[in-house]
C-alpha cells in the first residue's frame, strides 16, 4: 500500500507543477498585456465657452487633467505611448496620451498656457493646407513657438483633411491612388520644412481608413496612425489603426473618468 501511495504521488506532483507553471505564465501574460495599453484622448478646440460641438471649455479640460492625475493616471507623450504599445517601452497601468486635431487657433490662445502651466505632453495632428491660410487656424509662427516648448509633438492629419470615401467614389482608381499618396507624403514634407519635425504619426480624417489606406500610410513612412474608437489602444491593435476617445465638453469630469473606468473594467473581464 505504501508503495502504491508513493507511486501515485510521483505521478500527481509533476502534473500539479505543470498546472501551477501554466497559471503563472497566464498571469504574467495578462499583466504584461495590461501594461501595454493606453487611453489616447482626442480634443479639437478650446475656449472660455462652448462655441460649437467640438469646443471644450478651458475650465473643463483643466479639471479633467487634475482629476486624471488625482486618480493615478500617468500622462505621457504620444511617442512614448506608441513605443509602449509596440513593446519597446514599459507603460504604467493607467497611461493617458493627449492629442488635439486640426490646428485650430485656440490651441495657441487657450491650450498653450495650460500646457506650460501643467507641463503637459500633447500631440497635435495638423493638416498643413490650413496653417497661415484659414481664419480658424494657427500660423506657422505660432506652431513653431508651441513646438519650442519641448512638450508638444506635431504630426500629420493629411494635407487638407479629405473624406477618402468620397474621393474614392469621385476619382478613377489610378487618380485616387495618386491623390492618397499626395495626401500622405506632402504633409510630412511641409511639416519638416516649416517646423523641422519628422511627423511619423497620422490621424485619419473623420476616422476613415481601410487596408489600402493603411498600406499607403506605411509606404509614406508613417509608423502609427489613429482612428476613432471608444476604447483603450492595446498591443493587440494594428499600429496603423489605434483607437482614440473623442472627448467633447459635455463629458465633463465625471463622464471622462466613467468612460475610462468602464473601459478598464471591460478589459479586465476579458483577460484570461
Amino acid at each position: 500500500m505504501g508503495s502504491h501511495y508513493y507511486q501515485r504521488k510521483i505521478h500527481i506532483c509533476p502534473f500539479r507543477l505543470f498546472v501551477l507553471a501554466w497559471m503563472a505564465i497566464l498571469t504574467a501574460t495578462s499583466t504584461f498585456a495590461a501594461e501595454r495599453a493606453a487611453a489616447i484622448l482626442v480634443y479639437h478646440r478650446f475656449g472660455a465657452s462652448v462655441a460649437d460641438s467640438m469646443t471644450t471649455r478651458n475650465t473643463v479640460f483643466e479639471a479633467q487633467i487634475a482629476r486624471l492625475r488625482q486618480d493615478g493616471y500617468t500622462m505621457v507623450s504620444l511617442t512614448h505611448a506608441v513605443a509602449g504599445l509596440d513593446g519597446k517601452l514599459e507603460l504604467a497601468p493607467k497611461t493617458v496620451a493627449i492629442t488635439v486635431d486640426d490646428g485650430h487657433r485656440s490651441v495657441y490662445t487657450d491650450l498653450l498656457p495650460i500646457i506650460r502651466r501643467e507641463h503637459l505632453p500633447v500631440a497635435l495632428f495638423i493638416y498643413p493646407s490650413a496653417i497661415s491660410n484659414a481664419s480658424y487656424a494657427m500660423t506657422w509662427q505660432q506652431l513653431a513657438e508651441i513646438v519650442g516648448t519641448g512638450l508638444v509633438e506635431v504630426h500629420s492629419h493629411t494635407y487638407w483633411h479629405p473624406n477618402f470615401r468620397d474621393e474614392k467614389r469621385r476619382l478613377a482608381p489610378d487618380r485616387y491612388r495618386e491623390f492618397v499618396r499626395d495626401q500622405m507624403e506632402k504633409p510630412r514634407r511641409v511639416l519638416k520644412a516649416k517646423l523641422g519635425v519628422d511627423a511619423p504619426f497620422l490621424a485619419w480624417p473623420f476616422g476613415i481608413h481601410d487596408t489600402e489606406l493603411e498600406a499607403a500610410a506605411a509606404a509614406a513612412g508613417y509608423r502609427a496612425a489613429f482612428m476613432l474608437g471608444e476604447r483603450e489602444a492595446t498591443s493587440a491593435d494594428s499600429l496603423l489603426a489605434l483607437p482614440r476617445y473623442l472627448i467633447v465638453d459635455s463629458y465633463g469630469v465625471a463622464g471622462l473618468t466613467r468612460l475610462l473606468h468602464d473601459d478598464q473594467h471591460r478589459a479586465k473581464v476579458i483577460q484570461p
